[in-house]
């Protein structure tokens, strides 16, 4: 059987997992870092050029310093959740990649503010894909582009009962061995 292609190059399998794997890991510490506020640590899983698009923290063509600015005063009184699964990943070159992760978030506000996707509500549960490219650095994949689409927004009302926290809060550093 002949070998597996990506865009009509020979595509070493392990390499393929390797790389698929790596990429997720990255993805899940995007989400981690967003939900557990950790913002000095968002920065490191782009790479320098990257940008933007579909946020609602930050516009089209933003900027690492930008995005992480944005998401950090927009979500800086919320709780939030993040979930991404069942990752599409094709291999553009030996180093690059594009992903589409199916995704799930939940966004309350805490702080009364207003929520400009849900107009008259606390918060949102979304439902959408992210379509990313990604770009090996030395040994890390990197985020290299980010575009978040919404397929639907449930809103969370106003009288929505008040969130109660978990009884074991995430400990940031708990990978950091």
């Amino acid at each position: 059987m002949p070998a597996p292609t990506s865009h009509g190059q020979p595509v070493d399998a392990l390499d393929q997992l390797l790389c698929a794997d790596a990429i997720r890991q990255t993805k899940a510490r995007y989400c981690r870092f967003i939900d557990t506020k950790q913002w000095d640590r968002l920065a490191s899983i782009f790479t320098e050029d990257c940008r933007f698009e579909g946020l609602g923290s930050a516009p089209a063509g933003a900027d690492v310093s930008m995005f992480v600015q944005g998401v950090s005063s927009r979500l800086a009184n919320t709780i939030s959740v993040h979930h991404c699964h069942m990752q599409e990943t094709v291999r553009t070159g030996p180093d690059t990649a594009r992903v589409i992760w199916a995704m799930e978030d939940f966004v309350e506000w805490t702080d009364g503010s207003t929520v400009k996707e849900t107009p008259g509500s606390k918060g949102f549960f979304g439902y959408g894909h992210y379509e990313e490219e990604y770009r090996r650095v030395g040994t890390d994949w990197k985020i290299s582009f980010l575009r978040l689409t919404r397929l639907r927004l449930d809103p969370v009302p106003v009288d929505a009962p008040a969130p109660r926290m978990g009884q074991r809060q995430a400990t940031p550093d708990w990978l950091d061995v």
